[in-house]
Order: C-alpha cells, then structure tokens, then sequence
C-alpha cells in the first residue's frame, strides 16, 4: 500500500471515522483528538495489514480499539471543560440536528462493546462484516443488535 494510497483511503474514510469517534468523544476538545489518534495508528499500522478482510473492515477495527482504549484512559482522568465555543458542522436550522444529538448522547449511554455494535448497525454493515470486525458469531451480532435498538430506544424515549 503506497503513502498516496493510504492518504486518499483515510481521507475518503474520514465520514466513517468521524462517525465512531463522535460516539466516545466527551466533548468537541475529544472528537478531534480521538480523530487525530486514529488517523495515527491507521499511519503507524497500515504496513502491517495483510490484506485478509476489507480495507473497511481494517479500519473499522483500528477506529473501534482506538476510541475504546481512550474511552477507557479517560475513565481514570478528571473532564474538563474546554474554553472554546463548541462548532458544530450541522446548521442551527437544521431540524435533524436534534435527533441526531439525542442519538448520539443515546449511543454514549450504552457500554462500550455496544456501541461498537451500534455503530455498525448505522452504518448498514451486514451482521457478518460486524462479526468479521467485532471477532463474535453472526448469530450473537443479531441477538446483539435486536437487544440495542429497544435498549437505545428507551433511552432516547425515556
């Protein structure tokens, strides 16, 4: 894989990244540095991949251990609350502008391993390409994702 290659596949990747990170971050401050930690370690192991799935599926991997190994770390840290004004990508007047924060705090309610499961479930990855990422049987993906979508909907429903 050449240098060129990797910059225009992480680039055209880059909505898929920003999906998964913007599940763990805690704030704006968060999102870009899990953003800059991912984009990283795709540089620093993407000699290393062997071809034995998806480009996709790879990069969903290295997104998915990089946000839950920071989720983790930050467990342990105190949040602070940065002195920036918070920019947002979607227009004030968009009216899905709601829905999609209330998803997303939703999502950031669920455990770790489940967003995970929900994060692929968004974005139509079919229960065995969430197998092949998440390493459990196809039959558990869709037991998995039955159990979140009601879980998920309570939450947002209240």
């Amino acid at each position: 894989m050449s240098e060129d290659f990797f910059k225009s596949y992480v680039e055209e990747n880059m909505p898929l990244i920003m999906h998964i990170c913007r599940a763990y971050a805690r704030n704006e401050e968060s999102l870009k540095d899990l953003i800059q930690e991912v984009s990283l370690q795709l540089w620093r192991s993407y000699t290393s991949f062997q071809g034995k799935s998806q480009l996709s599926t790879w990069v969903y991997r290295v997104t998915l251990n990089v946000c839950m190994s920071h989720s983790k770390r930050m467990k342990r840290k105190v949040e602070t609350v940065p002195l920036e004004t918070r920019i947002d990508s979607i227009d004030e007047n968009d009216s899905d502008k709601e829905q999609i924060d209330k998803l997303y705090e939703g999502i950031k309610q669920l455990k770790e391993s489940d967003r995970a499961i929900i994060l692929l479930y968004l974005e139509d990855k079919s229960y065995k390409e969430m197998s092949e990422i998440l390493g459990i049987t196809v039959t558990n993906v869709g037991v998995k994702v039955n159990r979140l979508k009601e879980k998920l909907k309570e939450i947002i429903n209240g």
